[in-house]
């Protein structure tokens, strides 16, 4: 699939964010390990959505479609394998490390694995993690990387482990944690990134029943039951950006509803970062309302609290006046694509100077023009291409299908509003 997109300005652009990705999945583990029937309100339906839900069912847990919503037939924190599991996450990420968590609850071996990207990106200190927990850890091919080979009952415990490449690696143990026979004690190394991300875990296994304690890089985990419950997902914060950066990079107006302004996704932070370039943005009844003139200014900000953002306020700096430092990413480097040398490629190609340090990006605008990006089969890369896109015209996305796997309707939302 390729999508052509030509310059705009003056946008008028009213859209429903659509359901969170990252809660979604997260509803779905806890109630898989919960007590009953759950029900799901509004989840979002993905391709990483679809692949948890699939993971779960192979491991024995019933997930149906009721409506709008799933119905999930928890296992009360125990799952019914009849013998070994493997699950092929392709390149959901969230999937297969959450998963790995609670692969710890089957008495036989589950091997998760993915695409060829998905074995490049390390989960060695998950598995260390899981190993002192008293649950077995096996690597196929390349120790510390997919295909990696889980099997409880793991007991829980103390565990140490880093938290500067994937709060991923916390939210999975943390979910599995309350059906281990120690609970869980866990401390993390700083420095820590996507904390906002731990702040979602936390916030889900308490609708779900289940206590959580922080204190500063410690958490605690006592041992209980998930309950079954009825949850709603609320709107997706990070897939609201790209909507929010057009009207700020092209003039106009941009009304998003289904989103929640005091929700603790971290990527709610990237309205303020476009309010520091100059853009108004107003907290309304009917959605979260933007307007600019297209005049923005570049900014300094720290973005380690709203990762799946950076490369948005990346695009939209290539439209300001002065270079724009975005710090706090070097995580990035391990997600579905390299996203730092991701934003040197494609905003070098339509004309942009990028500096890429280890922790930091510093994007300085120029004169823009047209050019094809490849997104190498990563979602964001596609999508903040389409705000280059609309700002500067000319630009080809190929492989534009990527972004199935976070919102598949987002070249279509972009036609019904005019813009392609």
């Amino acid at each position: 699939m390729e999508v052509n997109l030509s310059r705009r300005s003056g946008v008028e652009i009213r859209v429903a964010a659509p359901p969170s990705k990252s809660l979604t999945h997260r509803a779905l583990v806890a109630a898989a390990l919960a007590d009953g029937v759950s029900e799901i309100l509004r989840p979002l339906a993905s391709e990483d959505t679809t692949l948890t839900s699939q993971g779960l069912r192979a491991l024995g847990v019933a997930v149906e479609a009721n409506g709008d919503g799933l119905s999930v037939r928890g296992c009360g924190g125990r799952f019914q394998t009849r013998g070994p599991v493997t699950l092929d996450l392709r390149n959901s990420g969230t999937s297969l490390r959450l998963l790995a968590g609670v692969a710890t609850l089957s008495t036989f071996p589950v091997t998760l694995t993915g695409s060829a990207r998905m074995q490049e990106r390390p989960v060695g200190p998950l598995g260390d993690a899981i190993a002192a927990l008293g649950g077995e850890v096996g690597y196929t091919v390349r120790p510390g990387y997919p295909p990696i080979t889980v099997r409880g009952p793991a007991r829980g415990g103390a565990a140490v482990i880093r938290g500067d490449i994937s709060s991923q690696f916390v939210s999975s143990l943390l979910m599995a944690a309350p059906c281990w026979e120690d609970g869980l004690d866990l401390t993390l190394i700083p420095p820590l990134v996507s904390v906002s991300y731990l702040d979602l875990t936390a916030a889900v296994m308490r609708s779900f029943g289940v206590e959580i304690m922080r204190e500063g890089e410690h958490f605690s985990v006592s041992p209980g039951v998930y309950r079954r419950r009825i949850y709603a997902v609320e709107g997706d914060w990070s897939s609201a950006s790209y909507f929010f950066a057009i009207g700020a990079v092209c003039g106009g107006r941009v009304v998003v509803e289904n989103l929640d302004p005091a929700s603790l996704q971290g990527d709610r932070l990237f309205v303020e970062a476009l309010e520091m370039m100059g853009a108004s943005v107003r907290y309304g009844e009917d959605g979260i309302v933007l307007e600019s003139n297209g005049d923005l200014d570049g900014i300094e900000a720290d973005m380690a609290a709203a990762p799946d953002t950076v490369q948005t306020l990346a695009a939209v700096a290539a439209f300001a006046r002065g270079p724009t430092r975005i710090t706090g990413i070097a995580h990035l480097r391990y997600k579905e694509s390299d996203r730092i040398a991701a934003i040197e490629r494609v905003l070098g190609s339509v004309g942009a100077r990028v500096v890429v340090e280890e922790d930091a990006v510093t994007i300085t605008p120029g004169p823009l023009h047209g050019a094809t990006v490849d997104p190498e089969n990563d979602h964001r890369t596609a999508m903040s291409a389409a705000v280059i896109g609309l700002g500067a015209g000319g630009v080809r996305v190929t492989g534009a299908g990527c972004v199935d796997k976070s919102f598949p309707q987002f070249w279509n939302v972009l036609q019904e509003a005019g813009l392609l």
